[in-house]
């Protein structure tokens, strides 16, 4: 139980036309009225903004503003909330705090208004974490996500899994407990397709993850080649302003620098890597070890060549053992393409007349949304932490259905079922062990 009175100001740090200030718990209202002068917050009509002033214990006025409660349970947090607008000062905010801390409210931890709405029923784990990626979202795609993923379809297709697997586990558990009622249970091959139809769903979840990574970090765009071939002049292009140092001289870039773009809705994080070439040079030697690192983790690749000169062999796609989009690019045509490149079907590009940039942007779009075409309809997309507890739940299944398979004995299929359950109810936040007794007594009607 909650039984304590959390403050905190809402809004971010400096100056501003007006500053959010924030209570929640059993005192809100009581702590609020001893505060606001101009209207008794205990009796407040809820929802219903009121002006007033902020006053200190003996009556000095400290602020005027609004005052505006929110009754529990219909509140964010699930109790009694108090919003106080001031005026966006720096020092007339920390003052109007520190007043509340003085009438009994503690600071609020980091998330904690979103924990207690959890914890009150208000909204499920993923629907918490969504608060975040609605504020840190970038794209309108990574928005409308985290706007789908807060609405709670995240958590109906998880609740959705969690009454399959209850389904499934009331029929093996009243099989095992309740023998002498005759319940004719599913045949073995039944309950397996059952099983694998968690599984499939599972799968699916699963294979969102990396769509999920893409709408919240952005996908990984590296910007390759030999030293000097052009690859922070890209970077400045396609951010549309000078963001790296852009020299004659070879090796000018030694360290990865990230900037984000967004591309048709998905935030593109365009990394410009040193120049791999032979080098005794220690640092350089460091940089270029970066730049295979950062190859090994891209989403796309831009690999820049040198379009003016003779062409060369280059190996570096060759290190694409996972198959992400390469792309190559012969920069400098505006000075001409050499004719080794005469039959090349790479793209001819001008990072000094922006020529090729359409087409660039074309193919990049295409590598890239290729893999979001789904996501432009149907947004469910996991996190880390989705997918380590779906990643046990689908271990766990696949243990059930090849035990019932082999038919081992319904106990151990039953219990692998159990642990799969958990796991995907870890997902929101549930984890209702009643739920399979109400499934078993409501659908097979024992003992009646």
């Amino acid at each position: 139980m909650i039984d304590d009175t959390i403050a905190a100001v809402s809004t971010p740090l400096g100056e501003g036309a007006i500053a959010v200030l924030r209570v929640s718990g059993p005192e809100a209202r009581a702590i609020g009225a001893q505060f606001f002068r101009g209207m008794d917050l205990v009796e407040a009509t809820p929802r219903v903004a009121n002006y007033g002033e902020f006053v200190e214990a003996d009556g000095a006025v400290l602020d005027s503003g609004l005052a505006t409660v929110f009754a529990g349970p219909a509140s964010y947090t699930g109790e009694d909330l108090v919003e106080l607008g001031c005026h966006g000062g720096v020092l007339v905010t920390r003052t109007l705090f520190e007043r509340l801390l003085q009438l009994g409210c503690r600071p609020a931890e980091p998330g904690e208004f979103t924990q207690r709405a959890f914890l009150n029923g208000k909204m499920d784990l993923t629907q918490a974490e969504a608060v975040m990626d609605l504020i840190q979202a970038q794209t309108s795609l990574a928005l409308r996500a985290a706007n789908e993923q807060l609405r709670g379809d995240l958590g109906k297709e998880t609740q959705g899994l969690r009454e399959d697997l209850i389904g499934i586990m009331a029929h093996i558990e009243a099989y095992i407990d309740f023998p002498e009622e005759d319940i004719d249970p599913d045949t073995g091959r039944a309950i397996g397709q059952r099983i694998e139809g968690v599984i499939a769903r599972i799968q699916a979840l699963l294979a969102s993850a990396d769509r999920g990574r893409v709408l919240r970090e952005g996908a990984r765009a590296v910007i390759c080649g030999e030293p000097n071939v052009g690859k922070s002049s890209l970077l400045n292009v396609l951010l549309g302003f000078d963001r790296a140092i852009v020299s004659d001289t070879a090796g000018t870039t030694r360290d990865t620098i990230e900037e984000v773009i967004s591309l048709e809705g998905i935030p593109l994080r365009l990394i410009d890597t040193a120049g791999l070439h032979e080098s005794s040079d220690d640092i350089e030697k460091l940089g270029m070890e970066r730049t295979r690192e950062a190859i090994d983790q891209a989403d796309v690749v831009i690999e820049m060549i040198d379009g003016h000169a003779p062409a060369q062999a280059s190996s570096l796609e060759a290190t694409n053992n996972r198959g992400v989009p390469w792309v190559r690019l012969l920069n400098k045509a505006d000075l001409g393409l050499h004719d080794d490149h005469a039959d090349s079907k790479r793209i001819a590009f001008s990072c000094e007349k922006r020529t090729g940039l359409e087409e660039l942007i074309a193919v990049l779009k295409a590598s890239l949304l290729s893999q979001e075409e789904s996501a432009q309809t149907h947004l469910v997309a996991i996190n880390a932490r989705h997918q380590a507890c779906l990643q046990r739940a689908l271990a766990r299944c696949e243990a059930a259905r090849d035990a019932l398979a082999n038919d081992t004995a319904p106990e151990f299929v039953a219990l692998d079922l159990r642990e799969g359950l958990e796991a995907v109810g870890e997902v929101v936040g549930k984890v209702d062990v009643e739920e399979i007794l109400g499934e078993i007594f409501s659908a097979f009607c024992i003992g009646k």
